[in-house]
């Protein structure tokens, strides 16, 4: 760990030179292209070696991760346009290689380990041409490569541009004004989803995202927010920061996921299994900043006892409100566009895992159905689906009135 985090620093003194003496631009605004045609990712013995060339010089760090094991490779900033990943890697050694967009002003290369490699040797230099980032793996014990991965702290580069001095919405009562809506397009950037016959889920779900978006802000009861804009990487528990950040009154994550076996179709409404919502608690205790566990509420200073008290004491009062607003959802889409055999299921999904703010994941088809597929590249089906959603929410939020005037009384 020491190793990367010095590589990157390093890394970060050496770019922070002038670069006038190559004609580029001292501010770096630009993104740096890469080129695979004139890069290589290589075996050298039971090493692996990989050249990867970059149109100017960029900062760069470099971690490895378990389960699987993988080496990530985070640059600031690279367009990976034109770029083809399977021709770079020719190499035994790595299994799989995926770039892509990351967070903003950030893009990421993540290799798939075929065994336990270490990081020996990490350049990023400069000729006349650009740059070329040189890296070097050798083959290391498995225990030795577990003790040395993990995410640095330093490297917590995981929140969009600004996040860090943005103030959340003012917390207000339920009611109060247009409902406040966060839709969340599932994954994005390095991570596409489920792909079919050139479809990404990713893409898909972004464009859906956008057009509910319009719909409901066209009908004067909503303020709509999406946790990513754009084919960017946005980590799962920052999707809900992002949430609370927009003092959201209701969560929604869209998939289309695909199967490998069997043939299912139809939309599915799903909500956080009860059995995961202990364990749910523990974990955003133990890994979530205590201010942001709960809107309003600053956990900072409490210990995991209570923090987790109280999650499970807010979780109490928003089960309920959150299988009210899947079932508004489920009667609605089925009545227009139509439903899965079994509408509602229940998953310890992480986007699900909101202790106080309900939250719920829609899987709006199967890319893996030919079927469903076509529907949801059908702009006019998107449209009904849509319009269903915005009716489920604006029952939903009429029901939670009644039951809110009822507990008044």
């Amino acid at each position: 760990m020491q190793f990367f985090r010095t590589v990157f620093l390093l890394i970060a003194l050496s770019l922070s030179q002038p670069l006038h003496a190559q004609g580029q631009n001292p501010g770096m605004t630009a993104l740096a292209r890469a080129d695979s045609a004139a890069s290589a990712l290589v075996d050298q013995g039971d090493s692996v070696e990989m050249m990867l060339r970059l149109s100017q010089p960029v900062p760069f760090r470099i971690f490895t991760l378990t389960e699987p094991r993988r080496m990530v490779v985070d640059f600031a900033e690279v367009d990976w346009t034109g770029f083809d990943a399977q021709a770079f890697n020719t190499s035994e050694g790595i299994l799989d290689l995926r770039v892509g967009g990351f967070t903003p002003g950030w893009s990421r290369m993540v290799l798939d380990l075929a065994g336990p490699y270490r990081l020996v040797h990490a350049q990023m230099a400069r000729d006349d041409k650009g740059a070329v980032l040189t890296l070097n793996l050798d083959p290391v014990a498995s225990d030795e490569f577990a003790l040395g991965a993990g995410t640095p702290p330093d490297a917590q580069l995981v929140r969009p541009s600004g996040e860090g001095t943005a103030r959340p919405a003012p917390v207000r009562r339920f009611g109060e004004g247009p409902l406040r809506v966060v839709l969340d397009p599932g994954h994005g950037g390095i991570d596409p989803g489920a792909e079919r016959d050139g479809v990404r889920e990713a893409d898909l779900m972004l464009t859906f995202a956008r057009e509910l978006q319009e719909v409901l802000r066209r009908s004067g009861r909503f303020e709509v927010t999406l946790t990513r804009d754009a084919d960017m990487f946005v980590p799962l528990e920052t999707r809900l920061t992002l949430a609370r950040q927009a003092g959201a009154d209701v969560f929604i994550s869209l998939h289309a996921d695909a199967i490998s076996e069997g043939r299912a179709e139809g939309a599915t409404v799903y909500t956080l299994a009860d059995r995961a919502s202990d364990a749910a608690s523990r974990k955003l205790a133990e890994r979530h900043d205590r201010s942001d566990l709960l809107a309003g509420v600053d956990l900072t200073g409490q210990d995991d006892v209570i923090a987790k008290v109280l999650m499970d004491m807010a979780r109490t009062e928003t089960s309920p409100r959150t299988d009210r607003l899947a079932d508004s959802l489920v009667s609605h889409l089925e009545e227009s566009v139509g439903m899965h055999k079994r509408p509602r299921l229940e998953a310890g999904f992480s986007v699900l895992k909101s202790a106080d703010m309900p939250s719920v994941l829609l899987e709006l088809g199967f890319l893996s159905s030919a079927k469903d597929r076509g529907k949801l590249m059908d702009a006019d089906w998107r449209t009904k689906a849509a319009g269903a959603v915005r009716d489920a929410l604006l029952s939903w939020e009429e029901e939670e009135r009644a039951v809110m005037e009822k507990l008044r009384k």
